[in-house]
């Protein structure tokens, strides 16, 4: 029997703990334990066995209760865990709490991993007949009459079915029951002839199957990337291994899954933060048996088990959201890539705007470049003009040019689509009397006024006021709103075409479950519509009736202080532009700015988007910046800016002098003031991620003891992406 377990409990403690093991059952490395832990009870994941305790066993409590008869992390997950907690200086039981569903945290039995279904009784069938129902129930009724229906199908079928199926149950008329995972798989749809570029791509990557190689698959928008996954994965399905595919945002996932399911004919699971806790942690699990083949989620999907590990994939690998901002601040496609090489698997990153991090390993020769050049023969890429705005007369921010360009295109009963990557009403509550603006007392921050909701809110920490009716400064009653948001395009849109449909999706509207889904489905295949949104819309969604595209707002790009903020202005660009024009019909793209001489915008527009990435290689290279330096970001906060300045100070002060670190700060934060509490930075930066690692690891033990540490809260970003 061991003598000490260690354990990894969920808590933001930079170490493992040790106990003495249960007087019944044996705890293995990878399974949860029960542990008493100050005055509760904690779930923790045994990392090391037989080991010695430095406080002695004498003073060492016992693990209560052992939960899982075999390890639920295999050995691969547990050393990917223990490397991610390493490298991204993470505390260890965040890092293995992020690999675990949150359902299986408790102290509860594991689920079964039977699938939830619903069928009719006989009173919902006669309730049918009679017609007693009307609405979603009705529709839920109907879709149950041929047969018993699982959750995953309802979702992909009826998104907004679930509140029809408590009310039907409660009433008696459908009840639910639980079936295998072995039902009858969706009829599967034949593959469409690959095209060259395509079968290449396939064929490379198929070739590396059984090893572990990172590929780039560089393709423009409409280039058919999806289908050279759908491909490649049906190549595993074939040798019975299994496949991740990650994808970066939630609203990507429904599509894609029926997608997978229409052509692959198996079940594919999902994960991602909208599903309820019970199907999350039973996806997870039936990966964990192999029982499911295929699995595709967001970020923490990343964490799957793999035992029959056949292939990774990371659609749109340049997306900002696989990086966790927050707690365990991991990147998703880093970590992709490092279980592909603990699992020998091949690793694909897909994207039409690769990163600047992975061009440049394409350039070191660590990853291997496919390109898919261009779209279907039917498919031309659309038309890209700038509109000047300088000395236009503009309606809440709109060109009469843009104008007359969505006049035309809804005239076709064609839809639009007007980007607009800020929320809410206007940015700006002003005194045109005085110059008073609404300001968030707790962030000095301007507040955004969201007229729907008659509120003016901070983007920031989510205060909330009442709108005044006069200058608390002045007492005018000139208040006007300054600026456009996505409601008030949506409101000018409306009044400018109120015989057009016009669709606003962004946060706000799409709160609720299923919303995305419910309004991308509004959108009638050969009906007009305008669509005004944010950079949901920029992702991946095929409608096939967009043929213009109008981006407002540019020149906040263009005039960033954010070093990362050419490429992220290049990418939107990019796919925004990629949503028009994907059927047979030609796409128009307007791009609104007041500096239409730009150089980012020059060499995008006239050379493309390799071209201009390339030349903010150059720019990057020049200046050591990532991915030609190596960044960690020292953040704290706290009620006073003394604190704050002292506990950096501290912090600088502890870091050796290598000579090989540049280090700026102590400094405020871009935001200085957040949520009431006053917020500073330290950057340390170094050409050698060896080097600065090195550095680093010891640094971030010594941080807690620090005599400021317990007046602040901070945290390590290594490898940020937000400078905020």
């Amino acid at each position: 029997m061991s003598s000490v377990l260690r354990v990894a409990l969920p808590i933001p403690l930079p170490t493992l703990f040790d106990y003495l093991p249960p007087a019944q059952g044996e705890a293995v490395v990878g399974s949860r334990v029960l542990v008493p832990f100050g005055r509760g009870k904690s779930v923790g994941v045994v990392v090391e066995t037989d080991v010695s305790s430095d406080m002695g066993n004498t003073r060492l409590k016992r693990v209560l209760r052992v939960l899982d008869d075999a390890p639920l992390l295999d050995a691969e997950l547990m050393q990917t865990l223990a490397w991610a907690a390493d490298y991204w200086l993470g505390t260890p039981g965040e890092a293995y709490a992020n690999a675990l569903p949150s359902l299986l945290r408790e102290d509860k039995p594991l689920p079964e991993t039977r699938e939830p279904m619903w069928q009719l009784t006989i009173t919902g069938l006669s309730a049918l007949d009679a017609g007693n129902r009307r609405g979603g129930s009705r529709v839920l009724l109907q879709a149950l009459s041929a047969g018993p229906l699982c959750a995953t199908e309802l979702d992909m079928s009826l998104p907004d079915w679930r509140a029809a199926a408590r009310r039907l149950g409660a009433a008696g008329l459908i009840e639910r029951g639980e079936q295998a995972m072995s039902f009858a798989p969706q009829p599967s749809l034949p593959a469409p002839t690959l095209q060259a570029e395509q079968e290449t791509a396939v064929n490379v990557v198929a070739e590396a199957f059984g090893k572990f190689q990172p590929f780039l698959l560089d393709g423009v928008t409409g280039s058919g990337k999806t289908e050279v996954y759908l491909a490649l994965i049906e190549r595993a399905l074939a040798q019975d291994k299994q496949t991740l595919l990650l994808v970066p945002e939630i609203g990507l996932a429904p599509q894609t899954v029926r997608r997978l399911r229409e052509r692959l004919g198996v079940p594919v699971e999902v994960l991602h933060s909208n599903l309820a806790e019970g199907e999350r942690a039973r996806a997870w699990l039936r990966m964990r048996s192999g029982e499911s083949k295929v699995v595709l989620g967001t970020r923490s999907a990343v964490f799957t088990p793999l035992p029959q590990a056949g292939l990774i994939i990371v659609d749109e690998e340049h997306d900002g959201a696989y990086k966790q901002q927050e707690g365990f601040r991991y990147h998703a496609r880093d970590l992709a890539l490092v279980r592909g090489r603990a699992l020998n698997v091949p690793v694909l990153l897909g994207s039409a705007t690769p990163s600047l991090e992975s061009l440049a390993n394409v350039e070191a020769s660590r990853y291997q470049a496919l390109h898919l050049r261009s779209r279907p023969s039917a498919v031309r890429p659309p038309h890209v003009q700038i509109i000047d705005m300088r000395a236009q007369r503009l309606e809440h921010g709109l060109s009469p040019a843009l104008l007359h360009a969505v006049s035309e295109t809804v005239a076709r009963g064609e839809q639009v689509l007007v980007f607009r990557n800020r929320r809410g009403y206007a940015p700006v509550w002003l005194c045109h009397s005085c110059g008073w603006h609404a300001e968030c007392p707790r962030c000095e921050h301007p507040m955004t006024l969201h007229a729907a909701w008659r509120r003016l809110i901070c983007h920031h920490c989510d205060h909330q006021s009442g709108i005044p009716a006069t200058c608390p400064v002045c007492g005018s009653n000139e208040l006007k709103p300054q600026g456009q948001g996505t409601e008030r395009l949506e409101e000018a849109l409306t009044a400018h075409f109120p015989q057009t449909p016009v669709w606003r999706i962004d946060r706000e509207t799409t709160r609720r479950r299923d919303a995305f889904e419910q309004l991308l489905g509004n959108l009638q295949a050969d009906a007009s519509a305008i669509l005004v949104g944010t950079q949901m819309l920029a992702k991946g969604h095929d409608l096939p009736n967009l043929t213009l595209v109008a981006i407002v707002g540019v020149d906040e790009g263009l005039l960033s202080v954010d070093f990362r903020a050419g490429e992220r202005l290049a990418q939107l660009v990019v796919q925004v532009a990629g949503r028009a024009g994907r059927a047979r019909k030609p796409g128009r793209v307007l791009l609104q700015t007041h500096h239409p001489d730009h150089p980012l915008l020059h060499s995008l527009l006239s050379q493309g988007y390799a071209t201009a990435a390339k030349e903010l290689l150059a720019e990057r290279r020049q200046t050591g910046l990532p991915p030609y330096g190596h960044q960690v970001l020292l953040r704290c906060d706290a009620h006073q800016r003394a604190v704050v300045d002292a506990f950096l100070s501290e912090a600088r002060g502890a870091l050796p002098d290598t000579g090989t670190l540049q280090i700026a700060g102590p400094m405020p934060a871009p935001m200085p003031l957040r949520a009431g509490r006053q917020r500073g930075q330290l950057w340390i930066e170094s050409s050698s991620r060896r080097h600065l690692h090195a550095t680093m690891r010891p640094w971030a033990m010594q941080l807690s003891q620090l005599p400021s540490a317990r007046k602040v809260r901070w945290s390590l970003d290594v490898d940020p992406v937000d400078l905020y």
